[in-house]
Order: C-alpha cells, then sequence, then structure tokens
C-alpha cells in the first residue's frame, strides 16, 4: 500500500471517531469502547473493499457486512453518515426518541445497515446463511461478519464457525475483535477463549492474525482472504477497547460508560489535531 492511500484510510479512521464521539457527547452515554475498537476496520471496509452503493443501500449486488457485535452502532453509523447514506446531522440523534439510529444495529430502521444486530451470537448465524444462499444463487457477492472476543463465549458462535467450514462458505470474512474485555471486566477472567486464531484454524478455516489498528495490515489480510477457495476466512484481530481516545482506553469498564461533555470535547480536540498532522 502506498502512503496516500495509508493517509487517506487514517484520516478517514480519525474522522470516524470524531463524529462517533459528537454522537456520545450529545447522548451523555453509550457504548464507547466496543464502538471504538472497530473504527480502523471500518474505514478499511468503506473505503473500496465493499462492493456498496450510498445512493441506492438496497442494491441487490452490493456486499453485506453484518456488525454482529451490534453495540458499535455508534461508529457504524459515524461511517455511513460520512459515506452519504443519510445526513450527517441524522448522528446528533442516536438512541433518542424517534431515532433512525438506535443503539444496536436495526436494518429496518437505518440506510446502508444489512442485518439488525445486538444479541450477541447471532449475526454469525445469519451471516452464514446470508452467504450461502449467495453461494446457492450463483452469485458473487461477499459478506463480513464482525464479532467480538466476549460474543466468542456464545455456542452459537462455534456452530456458525462449524457451518461456514462445511458447507465451503469461502465468500464470508469473519473478523474477530479481541480487544481483551466485554461487559464485566476482562475475558480471560471470565472466560478464558485460549488462541481464538488456533480454535477456528482447526475448525476448518482460513486464519490470520494482525494488528487490528493498523489500517495497511487489514487491508493486506483482507486481499489475503478474498484469494481463498473452499473454506471460509478469520481475520482475528487484536485491538484496544476505546482505541483512539487515550481516556476511554485508559478507563477499566469502558464497555458502556457516561460522556461528560469535557470528555468528549478534550476527545475531538485531540482527534481534530491529529487529523491536521496527516
Amino acid at each position: 500500500m502506498d502512503a496516500s492511500k495509508s493517509r487517506e484510510l487514517k484520516k478517514f479512521a480519525t474522522a470516524i471517531r470524531i463524529e462517533t464521539m459528537k454522537q456520545l457527547k450529545e447522548r451523555g452515554f453509550g457504548h464507547a469502547g466496543g464502538a471504538l475498537s472497530v473504527v480502523d476496520l471500518l474505514a478499511v471496509l468503506y473505503s473500496g473493499v465493499l462492493r456498496i452503493d450510498p445512493k441506492n443501500p438496497g442494491w441487490d449486488g452490493r456486499d453485506r457486512l453484518v456488525m454482529s457485535k451490534g453495540h458499535a452502532g455508534p461508529s457504524v453509523y459515524a461511517t455511513l453518515a460520512l459515506k452519504g447514506y443519510f445526513p450527517i446531522e441524522w448522528l446528533l440523534t442516536l438512541n433518542k426518541p424517534g431515532t433512525r439510529l438506535p443503539s444496536h444495529c436495526d436494518r429496518n430502521k437505518t440506510p446502508g445497515i444489512d442485518m439488525t444486530t445486538g444479541s450477541l451470537g447471532q449475526g454469525m448465524s445469519t451471516a452464514s446463511g446470508l452467504a450461502l444462499a449467495f453461494k446457492l444463487d450463483g452469485k458473487d457477492n461477499r459478506v463480513y461478519v464482525v464479532i467480538g472476543d466476549g460474543e466468542c463465549n456464545e455456542g452459537q458462535i462455534w456452530e456458525g464457525a462449524l457451518f461456514c467450514a462445511h458447507h465451503k462458505i469461502d465468500n464470508l470474512i469473519l473478523f474477530v475483535d479481541v480487544n481483551g474485555k466485554q461487559l464485566d471486566g476482562y475475558t480471560d477472567d471470565i472466560m478464558k477463549m485460549g488462541d481464538i486464531a488456533a480454535k477456528f484454524s482447526e475448525f476448518g478455516w482460513n486464519t490470520q492474525s494482525i494488528d487490528g489498528s493498523d489500517v495497511e495490515q487489514i487491508s493486506e489480510a483482507i486481499e489475503s482472504a478474498k484469494k481463498v477457495n473452499g473454506k471460509p476466512s478469520c481475520i482475528v484481530m487484536k485491538t484496544i477497547k476505546g482505541a483512539g481516545v487515550k481516556e476511554i482506553e485508559d478507563t477499566m469498564h469502558n464497555h458502556h460508560i457516561n460522556i461528560s461533555a469535557e470528555m468528549a470535547d478534550r476527545a475531538i480536540k485531540d482527534l481534530n489535531e491529529l487529523m491536521a498532522s496527516y
């Protein structure tokens, strides 16, 4: 990847973080940690990886993104608004009465959301079904699904892993956001998952492990996964919960937190300075 492309991806990720923090400032609370940890992935996916048309969100030929960890909705909404799916002013209605941007992703409310999610584990099943349906119909649509490391506590994830490998669903790419925390604390303290990449490999998946905050590594891993035939692909991403906002990174229980206007303003100021440096 050349330096200019890398810079543009980092700028886009920073813009997503800024708009995410503006939403959380307006609401005063939210799922900050897990929303921020997947921002770099979203920047890559929506910068040429996903086959999409923001002017026609329901286009049948589009690729599908299933954000199984649906509480990352604020960063997904920021990304969609920046891509032109809906007016950016909508972002300030996050999780308010009558909003089209609920706390968790809802395909019936938000243009650009392909699957309703939030009940952890279920996005793995719906993504698997979408991908298999495309293969059975002879279509070349791809499905991308994002799960969390805490979400891997769900047995439904591993049923999906078996299903995809058995049916050779090679038009599906799974991302595991390994930020080391879940709602109640550290994942290793709640239910130690061991080597997640090794587990998926044993289940018959093509598997890679990368730095999930590195846009170049994310891009390269996706391109590599696309070349694999006959098996699904899993990209395990080592991330930081709250990535890009130091105060949130340093907050122990940062799954869902109160966001003061002062904290948000400090973060937005720092992010704007970072944006100006690119």
